[in-house]
């Protein structure tokens, strides 16, 4: 066999299942390979960022890494923006790039580039193949480093994919996430029991239903607070789940939400600081004389620590009270009324993709009786990556009958609209919401929060208008059903039906 050959027989031994392609030359062989060898499958993206944005979400809703085909490093760096959410989300991720033949290369061919350069900083684990003899091993390494939730990169020059001589590489071990020492329970514990106005910071992947029921369980018998990060992975929530909330964006709100307290106990959460740096205001949000201590640092189980401190503080299981949903809302489009409408609607077990920007940042709070869902946001802030995440969710939710809704800022949106074309031709249950109030809001805020003013240059560049960006017709264009909502009431109709039906939906909602 060939090196694509046997890059394709070890990605499928080792689980892999589902590539995210942007072809192109160099990467022609293991195109050919995977054409012939069944068992994987390959979900073409116009556009690298989409593929990577796409594997990101596959992650996050399967607990598998999936692989994505990118051409050479320009098509790396097409994939970084996506690949820097999925690396702050802690997610796995294959990438098979493509790369100049090694006799090539130093011929200095238009798109050679430092590629294992520009792989480096959003991945734990890089790799070039130098024969197509050791592809096979370098791709099990590769999807074992994958499986603890980092980002693996294997460069692949053209010549190690056509040259005879592969050999297929085996699964390797993937360890066990490692759990806190006793020692570090018990300090947590003495913190807990001494009374001080103390709060759990929850993140990674203690935001699932059970471990949250932990968390709120140790909270309650001692009186501590329980926030979420400001932006995470992934959460679930809904009815009968414990309605945990985050740390606010935006920065005065964030630094009153810790107000007070004297302990600050991480789980699988990063010390919390302020999005951007605001003139004369704190970076870090926990006060000055707060101290700061881990209990599972972002690498360990923080499910199996809480349970061990539940167990050390005599925590018993507590009853969650059960939120009832909101009737939809009818009145004027704002943005309590789109998160009722959501709340009262969304089906069971969906999954929501929220890049709602500005809009959205309050849709947390009033979705606590919607049915039961996950709930998905863009951990790193790179803009673009909702539409991805949506598609790569509903891939991996496939023939399960869990709809998908990606709440999505207009100006967002743009930045990887090309998704929309791969929803269609995988006819995916995907129902979208693009807010539409053709301009970029959130800059609008943060002028006021840099204490900047804004002149008529200034606004015309946070202007999405003249013209106005019309979502319908895009959509259409690229084979999704569409349609414009003006009011509550359309908006309510149009999810409805969404939400009977299989396949692509957009919702254009114009709020202003």
């Amino acid at each position: 066999m060939n090196g694509a050959e046997s890059l394709v027989y070890t990605l499928i031994a080792c689980g892999i299942d589902t590539v995210f392609a942007n072809p192109g030359t160099s990467e022609m062989h293991f195109v050919a390979a995977l054409d012939r060898i069944p068992g994987i499958d390959c979900v073409l993206c116009l556009d690298e960022t989409v593929a990577s944005g796409a594997a990101d979400a596959f992650w996050r809703v399967s607990g598998r890494p999936a692989a994505t085909l990118l051409h050479c490093g320009p098509g790396l760096a097409n994939a970084l923006a996506n690949l820097h959410n999925a690396r702050r989300g802690r997610s796995g991720i294959v990438n098979i790039v493509g790369d100049q033949a090694t006799y090539h290369r130093p011929l200095d061919a238009p798109l050679t580039a430092d590629t294992e350069g520009w792989a480096r900083p959003i991945s734990g684990f890089v790799r070039t193949a130098t024969s197509a003899a050791t592809v096979g091993r370098d791709a099990a390494d590769a999807v074992a480093a994958a499986k603890t939730g980092t980002i693996a990169t294997l460069i692949l020059p053209a010549d190690t994919a056509w040259t005879e001589g592969g050999v297929a590489g085996a699964p390797r071990i993937v360890p066990a996430r490692p759990v806190p020492d006793v020692s570090t329970i018990a300090s947590v514990a003495d913190v807990l029991r001494s009374g001080a106005p103390t709060m759990l910071l929850l993140g990674g992947r203690t935001l699932n239903d059970a471990t949250l029921r932990l968390a709120t369980a140790i909270a309650v018998a001692m009186d501590a607070k329980l926030l979420a990060e400001m932006f995470n992975a992934r959460m679930e929530r809904g009815r009968g789940r414990p309605p945990i909330e985050r740390i606010p964006y935006q920065i005065d709100a964030a630094i009153e939400s810790l107000v007070g307290i004297k302990h600050l106990i991480l789980v699988e959460a990063k010390p919390p600081v302020g999005f951007f740096a605001y003139p004369g205001k704190p970076g870090q949000l926990w006060p000055e004389d707060c101290t700061v201590q881990t209990l599972a640092a972002i690498d360990q189980n923080g499910s199996v620590a809480l349970a061990a401190l539940a167990e050390a503080l005599g925590a018993g299981a507590v009853e969650i009270a059960v939120t009832p949903p909101p009737a939809a809302a009818t009145g004027a489009i704002g943005a309590e009324a789109v998160a009722a409408s959501l709340a009262s609607l969304l089906p069971e077990n969906a999954i929501v993709v929220d890049e709602g920007i500005s809009f959205g940042r309050g849709f947390s709070r009033f979705t606590h009786g919607a049915a039961p869902h996950v709930w998905m946001q863009v951990p790193g802030g790179a803009i673009g990556g909702g539409l991805p995440l949506a598609v790569g969710a509903a891939v991996a939710a496939a023939g399960s009958g869990r709809r998908v809704v990606a709440i999505q800022a207009d100006g967002s949106a743009m930045y990887s609209i090309a998704a929309l074309w791969t929803a269609a031709r995988r006819k995916l249950d995907l129902t979208i919401i693009i807010i539409a109030n053709h301009k970029y809001e959130i800059l609008l805020q943060e002028f006021a929060g840099v204490g900047a003013t804004p002149g008529r240059t200034a606004l015309n560049m946070l202007d999405l208008g003249n013209p106005n960006l019309d979502f319908v017709k895009l959509a259409e264009g690229m084979g999704v059903m569409a349609a414009q909502a003006s009011s509550m009431v359309a908006l309510n109709e149009l999810l409805a039906n969404s939400f009977d039906r299989s396949g692509p939906f957009l919702i254009e909602l114009l709020t202003i």
